[in-house]
Parts: structure tokens; C-alpha cells; sequence
């Protein structure tokens, strides 16, 4: 199989916002820390490594983390300053590659494949990545190398915390063949069960169903599936690629039922999404406000304009007359969110950056 030579590392950084925290905190140091909102009705953002021993990971309620680890920390979130440490990271990325994907304020694809003898192996590369960060700004990064994205990701993870993992094209296939399908990125825990229930739990397992069979019973993600298990990805490196969508949201200190105090909340939210469009020269047709019930049922009411909206009044009608759609409200709201979407970006503007400037 003909991989064109190309090498591409994956850095990510280890417990990031956690590693800030404690970083910035001499009394954090090897304590639990929970990066996140409050105990009672907030959700855990980011965990550090001494948190996790004791099974608090992201996207965990407050008040189940306080369960798992009662000596747990929580440290409310500063994104100005970890926004400002990720530019400090991209920096250094472009001095080794401009072929840069940002996925999130802290990991991103670099495609580093020789465009000339004499470049550097890229595991040196990614070495050489690491130890300037560290320099930087005191924190340390794991990094994956391989032939694709997807196993570029997947060695990320083999040797966390502060360490670097190669895949290369003889060994990939092998790789992929004993780990665990919950393990691939792109398979979530409702595609993982559904995986088990067809008898499909390692990569081996995955490799011997047709891509018929998996297309079947997954969609179009059958023929992503079929290939990844064989350590096939073809996707290459995007560099900047322009945002989707913006948005803002808030979970409430106490669950909503009037309606008037629901639009009321609205009003920062819409603001928070007008700001970012005014700095970022971006102008969106489309707007989504979410719903979350105090049930954690979650719905979403949407309308696209023909034209981009003109001013934050244009926003907020839209955004307030798609909340009152729902009204009269079936049960308390827990939390609200506003977006904006469909960037009609001028053609000078399309390098503009988006994950890291999030």
C-alpha cells in the first residue's frame, strides 16, 4: 500500500487546563484539581491526573466527581489564559510546519512529511515539539507520529502523560488489530455497545465483518469503520479550517420555570455570540437556541436567513422568538444556549484561525 510518505504527528496536551491550574498554584500540586463549574450544579471541564486516579474525568457532573474523589478541588475555568498558552503553542508548531489542524484549544494535527532531503525524522520533530513547550510555558505534551491521522491519535494516547509513541506503516495494521473498538476515536460509547451486540469488540473483530455488513448497520461511517481497521485514513491535514459554527451557553444555579425569566436569560448569551461575531468579522445566517430540561431532555429550535444579520437586535429577535416557541414551557429549564452559524466569510478571510481562538 502506497502511504505517499507522509508523516503526521498528533500533539496533545496533558490534563491541559488542570496542568495550568496547577502550574499558576504551587498549593494544587499533586492534589485532585477539577477544572469546572460548582459542585452542585456544574460539570467537570477538565481533571487532572491525580483526579482521575479516582475516575473524574471531562463532561462529568460536579456533584458525581465530589462523590468519586471527596478531597476533589474545583478551580473555576480562566479560558483568556488558556487561549493565551495555546497561541504560545501554535507558535512553536509554525516554526516546524504550517500545515497545522487545530481540534481544540489544546491538541492539533501537524503534517510534517519531508519536502526535502535533510527534514528531520518526525519523531524528532515531535521531540524537539515537546521540549519547547515545556520550555515555554512549563507544561508538558504527548505526541503521536504515524502514517495518518488516525493512528497518529491513537499513539498520542499509548504513552500519556509527557511521552511519544510511533506507528509506523508495518506496524499499524497489527496495532489496531488487538485494541479494544471503544478505544477508536470516532466510536462512542452508543456505537461501541451497538459494536458488542454485533459481536465486533477489537479491531480483529471489526476487520472480519465486509464493508458491506458494517455499512448496513452503521450508514456511512460503515465504510470509515472498514478502512480504519485495517489502519487506512486518507483524510489529510486541514490547515485553519474555518469555524462552523459560535455559540455560548449557561446551566443555571436553579432550574427555570418562569418564562420571562428564561427570555431574560437569553439576553447575555446573545450578547456573548454578537461579541465574538464582531471580532471575528464573521457574519452568521443561521441561529440555534438549545433547550436542556431540568429531565436533561435537550432540544434545539432553528431558522436560517437569507442574508447574514445586520446587528445584535437582528440576533436577539430571532434567537427570542425561537425560544418562544417552546413556550408554554413543559418543565424547568436547567440550561439555555444560543449559536450562530452558516458564515458567509469574505474570500480574504478564510485563513482566519478557528479552534484555537474558540
Amino acid at each position: 500500500m502506497d502511504y505517499g510518505g507522509r508523516k503526521i504527528i498528533h500533539i496533545d496536551m496533558d490534563a491541559f487546563y488542570a496542568s495550568v491550574e496547577q502550574r499558576d498554584d504551587p498549593a494544587l500540586r499533586g492534589r485532585p484539581v477539577a477544572v469546572g463549574g460548582s459542585r452542585e450544579r456544574g460539570v467537570v471541564a477538565a481533571a487532572s491526573y491525580e483526579a482521575r486516579k479516582f475516575g473524574v474525568r471531562s463532561a462529568m457532573p460536579s456533584v458525581t466527581a465530589a462523590r468519586l474523589c471527596p478531597d476533589l478541588v474545583f478551580v473555576p475555568p480562566r479560558f483568556e489564559v488558556y487561549r493565551a498558552i495555546s497561541a504560545q503553542i501554535r507558535d512553536i508548531f509554525a516554526a516546524y510546519t504550517g500545515r497545522i489542524e487545530p481540534l481544540s484549544l489544546d491538541e492539533a494535527y501537524l503534517d510534517v512529511t519531508p519536502t526535502e532531503a535533510g527534514t528531520p525524522y518526525a519523531s524528532r520533530i515531535a521531540h524537539e515539539i515537546r521540549a519547547a513547550i515545556l520550555a515555554r510555558t512549563g507544561l508538558t505534551a504527548s505526541a503521536g507520529i504515524s502514517y495518518n491521522k488516525f493512528l497518529a491519535k491513537l499513539a498520542s494516547d499509548h504513552r500519556k502523560p509527557n511521552g511519544q509513541f510511533t506507528i509506523t506503516p508495518e506496524s499499524g495494521p497489527g496495532f489496531v488489530e488487538h485494541l479494544a473498538v471503544g478505544r477508536f476515536h470516532g466510536i462512542g460509547p452508543a456505537t461501541e455497545a451497538k459494536m458488542h451486540g454485533l459481536g465486533i469488540r477489537t479491531g480483529a473483530d471489526l476487520r472480519n465483518r465486509t464493508e458491506a455488513f458494517l455499512v448496513q448497520h452503521f450508514g456511512k461511517a460503515g465504510s470509515h469503520f472498514h478502512k480504519i481497521a485495517w489502519g487506512i485514513d486518507d483524510r489529510p491535514v486541514v490547515p485553519d479550517r474555518p469555524r462552523k459554527s459560535a455559540g455560548s451557553e449557561t446551566t443555571f444555579p436553579r432550574d427555570l420555570a418562569d418564562e420571562a425569566e428564561v427570555q431574560t436569560a437569553l439576553l447575555p448569551l446573545v450578547d456573548d455570540v454578537w461579541g465574538w461575531r464582531e471580532r471575528s468579522g464573521m457574519p452568521g445566517r443561521s441561529a440555534t437556541v438549545k433547550i436542556k430540561y431540568a429531565d436533561f431532555e435537550q432540544i434545539t429550535r432553528s431558522r436560517t436567513l437569507a442574508r447574514p444579520f445586520c446587528n445584535r437586535a437582528a440576533l436577539a429577535e430571532v434567537a427570542h422568538s425561537l425560544l418562544a416557541s417552546v413556550f408554554p414551557l413543559r418543565k424547568p429549564v436547567r440550561l439555555l444556549g444560543v449559536s450562530m452559524a452558516n458564515f458567509d466569510v469574505p474570500e480574504a478571510e478564510t485563513g482566519v484561525q478557528a479552534a484555537f481562538d474558540f
